[in-house]
């Protein structure tokens, strides 16, 4: 038998040796859990849903249709006079709109409108897409909101036309 005695850290754990050597002890990593902790952002690239082909295909063909439809109607819009007497006439309003300047400012306001309200539709959905995230209801409710604010636009020079205010004040009476 051989009487030497172990050299320094031989025996001794890791623990005992990082204490010996004035070092902090070593924490031991925590066991991952399943669910994330609550504070941790959430996953940039999300696993794709089953629909998101079909939810791909409606949003971009909402908004190619919402395109079309903002450039025929801005284009009209900028044409207001001419725009309000085909309205007037298939309303069955007798005279025409006469309301020009009016007219020609309100109906550049709701051809901007129509505009910048598609071009955030766009900008939104095109980000939700990315994202994949349900992206159809986005240029629904774009067009929704974009519609209401053009039309009060479009009521206001109305509004102010003698014709379609007679027209009004006749069709409330009995």
């Amino acid at each position: 038998m051989t009487d030497q005695r172990p050299q320094y850290g031989e025996i001794a754990t890791l623990e005992e040796q990082r204490r010996a050597a004035g070092l902090p002890p070593i924490v031991e990593a925590e066991p991952e859990t399943s669910t994330p902790p609550r504070s941790a952002a959430p996953e940039v690239s999300s696993p794709r849903r089953a629909g998101a082909p079909v939810d791909r295909f409606v949003t971009i063909a909402l908004l190619a249709y919402g395109l079309v439809n903002v450039v025929v109607t801005a284009l009209s819009y900028l044409d207001f006079s001419t725009a309000m007497n085909e309205v007037m006439r298939l309303m069955g309003i007798d005279g025409e709109f006469t309301n020009y300047a009016q007219g020609r400012l309100w109906g550049t306001i709701a051809a901007l409108v129509l505009a910048v309200g598609w071009s955030v539709t766009a900008y939104l959905s095109i980000r939700r897409l990315r994202r994949g995230r349900l992206t159809w209801w986005v240029p629904v409710a774009g067009a929704f909101v974009t519609t209401i604010v053009a039309s009060i636009c479009v009521a206001i020079p109305m509004m102010g036309d003698p014709a379609f205010v007679e027209f009004l004040s006749s069709s409330a009476l009995p």
